[in-house]
């Protein structure tokens, strides 16, 4: 499976009249999911977040391009 660099989300069943909504969505989740967290539950939620989506992706080759990819902007 190759890693998509280009934007992917949706949520089924739901349509969207902007193609970025389904982003600004869950960017929207994201910033929630964290508020009123301190620094260091923040940090947890990310590593537990990071460590349940790459168990649902698997592929270990994709996991290793996303971690390069992710590496690269640091």
């Amino acid at each position: 499976m190759a890693l998509n660099l280009s934007p992917n989300f949706s949520e089924a069943g739901k349509r969207y009249f902007n193609t970025y909504s389904p982003g600004d969505d869950f960017y929207e989740m994201l910033i929630n999911t964290h508020r009123d967290l301190s620094d260091e539950q923040s940090e947890l939620l990310n590593a537990r977040l990071i460590l349940l989506l790459a168990n649902h992706i698997g592929d270990i080759g994709t996991l290793r391009e996303a971690l390069n990819v992710a590496r690269e902007g640091v």
